[in-house]
């Protein structure tokens, strides 16, 4: 699950308040509805399309995997990705433009863990912990129960649920498998690896292409595009 053609890590991230400096972004993507397009597919080739021309630096994009609806049951499989951005915008700005990427494909937010045609999560900026780490916590051992009716009213990076759920880490392994979650000290590869194996056996890739991957030389705030022009 880790392929070579993965971004590398310098570990130093990255002080949004210093001119010049990026933070990864890591974000993942899902849907299960075709919306205005053709197919799932089409609505996450969209949506990456809308990124990497979002001024968000787009530098690595997942391949595409076929997983079961969370929760069981609750619809089609989806289609899940994940892609690497190094940016030098806030949290709060990357999560506005993921939102009018939403918006535009016609997200409905009116039920949780409902089937959606698009859904763009901010997963981590860097090894912020937004918007402190006693929230952090409270918010990551949540009560499954009260997972289902209840969400924040802010943002909340990493994201809480990013340790838990196979659908999101085994994308996110194909690009960023060393990134380490600033909380849990843990690395994506740590975090997939100790996930019940029945959750891993139920995703599938759909494509077998990670389409690109940060430079060699650290991150920088120019403009980047994946390998394959998107």
């Amino acid at each position: 699950m880790s392929p070579s053609n993965t971004i590398a890590f310098q570990h130093s991230t990255i002080d949004n308040q210093r001119e010049g400096k990026c933070n990864l972004a890591l974000v993942a993507l899902g849907g299960n509805l075709k919306g205005q397009m053709d197919s799932p597919i089409a609505q996450i080739d969209t949506a990456i399309t809308e990124i990497s021309f979002a001024d968000l630096g787009l530098c690595a994009i997942s391949r595409y995997w076929r997983t079961p609806a969370f929760p069981p049951g609750s619809g089609p499989d989806f289609v899940n990705a994940a892609v690497a951005c190094q940016t030098a915008l806030a949290p709060s700005e990357i999560l506005s433009r993921l939102h009018e990427i939403e918006e535009r494909a016609g997200r409905d937010r009116v039920a949780r863990w409902a089937p959606r045609v698009i859904d763009l999560d901010l997963l981590a900026v860097g090894d912020l912990v937004l918007p402190d780490a006693q929230s952090h916590n409270d918010w990551r051992n949540l009560p499954l129960e009260e997972q289902k009716i209840r969400a924040p009213d802010t943002l909340i990076v990493p994201h809480p649920r990013l340790q838990d759920r196979a659908f999101v880490l085994v994308p996110l392994a194909d690009i960023a498998p060393d990134w380490r979650h600033p909380v849990l000290g843990q690395s994506v590869a740590q975090m997939l690896a100790a996930l019940p194996a029945e959750d891993l056996r139920q995703i599938t890739p759909i494509s077998h292409e990670i389409h690109g991957s940060l430079p060699l030389d650290g991150l920088s705030c120019g403009p980047h595009r994946s390998k394959d022009g998107a």
